[in-house]
């Protein structure tokens, strides 16, 4: 069988990582790329460097991998979507909700294999801790707690601390879980003279009545990603910086120490960071995306999952805007 012909726009920041992952990829041909400001970061190699999306889809591509700024995924992908072309759309998958169900309702009505690159669903950390979570490893989860804070990268100048970097830890405690939001409250700042928010404090609840809490910003000289569940055998805490895992047991040791016994609820048992395989998470996202065009079974993000994220995204906002917790429906 011919390798799938792969295109990509947006030759950015995020582009040439594609582009790198792209021409390593078993069964996958990148024959052509795009970006109307030109290739930065010399990725093109031998490749022309086309203007736009048309270009792209004249060149005859199978697939696409869209990593332009966030405002354009909506314009790119309906694009692609017309043309017939499968198509993985950087996140979030678009600005709002109106333009990501326009998106999702395209690609499911053209019978084409639409994606999101919410690329934590695939850091191994939190693969594991899916897995084990299913397994049923801490028993009833209670709590999921992300912290994702760092500097401001230049690089983004559409959207804010939300909807860039928050999206990210909504999509990951839903899929973890297995469960969808039904409720957010939040709280924001402009610290740094930009139209648009660069801290947030988000608290979510979960259809099993799971609580959520989300502290994201880009204020922080310290960069740090960390999630954390909480069940009723313990606590898991991935660190997706360092691609580890790791598990606090509840102990069944009785404490002795009368001054200590008094503060605790449950007791410190053991504690395990797992030996895990570390695959690159951006290869295994696109590796899961060549194989949904394929036919294979895969663990895409899909489109509607994407809407869904950007709608939590939203009613943080609003929630922040109004003061109110806002209900998903």
């Amino acid at each position: 069988m011919a390798n799938l012909r792969a295109g990509l726009i947006g030759l950015g920041m995020m582009g040439r990582h594609h582009a790198r992952v792209l021409r390593s990829l078993d069964g996958v041909d990148l024959v052509a790329v795009a970006d109307p400001g030109g290739d930065p970061h010399n990725v093109a190699g031998a490749l022309p460097v086309l203007p736009d999306v048309q270009a792209l889809i004249d060149a005859g591509i199978d697939y696409a991998m869209v990593a332009v700024p966030t405002q354009f995924h909506t314009e790119a992908g309906l694009a692609l979507a017309g043309a017939g072309v499968h198509a993985l759309i950087e996140k979030p998958l678009a600005k709002d909700t109106e333009g990501a169900r326009a998106l999702a309702d395209a690609f499911e009505g053209a019978g084409l294999v639409g994606a999101v690159g919410h690329i934590e669903r695939y850091n191994p950390a939190l693969q594991s801790l899916r897995a084990r979570l299913e397994a049923g490893e801490l028993g009833d989860v209670y709590q999921i707690a992300t912290r994702r804070q760092g500097p401001f990268p230049a690089r983004i100048a559409d959207v804010g601390v939300v909807k860039d970097l928050g999206t990210h830890d909504i999509d990951l405690t839903a899929w973890v879980a297995q469960q969808a939001y039904t409720s957010v409250a939040a709280r924001t700042a402009f610290k740094s003279g930009r139209e648009h928010e660069d801290l947030v404090a988000i608290t979510g609840l979960l259809a099993d009545g799971t609580v959520t809490n989300h502290l994201v910003n880009w204020l922080s000289p310290m960069k740090e990603r960390l999630t954390v569940v909480t069940g009723d055998k313990g606590t898991f805490v991935a660190d997706t910086l360092l691609a580890d895992l790791t598990f606090h047991a509840n102990g069944n040791i009785p404490t002795r120490w009368a001054d200590v016994a008094q503060f605790r609820g449950v007791s410190e048992g053991d504690v395990i960071r797992y030996a895990i395989d570390k695959p690159e998470p951006l290869r295994t996202e696109h590796e899961a995306f060549r194989d949904a065009i394929l036919g294979k079974p895969a663990d895409i993000v899909t489109m509607r999952q994407g809407l869904a994220t950007v709608a939590v995204a939203e009613a943080a906002l609003e929630s922040a805007r109004t003061g109110r917790t806002v209900t998903l429906g």
